[in-house]
């Protein structure tokens, strides 16, 4: 058994198999997976787990170089926003864009991570960097 981290075997293989600019997106209960794209779904009911919770286990193991967000989070959950530049810590740059945008870019990403977050807009692309 697995003593640390992550204890999730599909998240744990997805993140130790990323290289840099590798994409995944950690997103709410209702943001759509592409056809082809693996969905990690970790939804349970309302609230569990929480896009934060998950957003903090795998920030904890994957270097990232950029988040891009969706521009709606700030003016339609702007509670999220806030409490997600105090998880980031000015670590990475993040983007905001459309929300169409997001569904775009989520076409290319390794997996989507799809939380029990019923908050709107809670979606984030974690574009993966490197250690050196």
């Amino acid at each position: 058994m697995k003593k640390i981290g992550l204890l999730h075997g599909e998240l744990s293989k997805v993140i130790g198999e990323m290289a840099h600019h590798d994409t995944i997106l950690i997103g709410d209960a209702g943001m759509p997976v592409p056809k082809g794209v693996q969905l990690i779904d970790l939804a349970i009911v309302n609230g569990v787990p929480s896009f934060f919770e998950v957003l903090k286990g795998v920030l904890s193991e994957l270097c990232v170089e950029e988040g891009i967000i969706d521009i709606e989070m700030d003016e339609v959950s702007p509670h999220m926003r806030k409490k997600l530049d105090e998880v980031v810590n000015g670590e990475f740059k993040l983007t905001a864009i459309p929300h169409e945008e997001v569904k775009k870019l989520s076409k290319d990403c390794k997996a989507v991570i799809r939380t029990g977050e019923f908050t709107p807009y809670s979606n984030i692309i974690l574009k993966a960097g490197v250690l050196f």
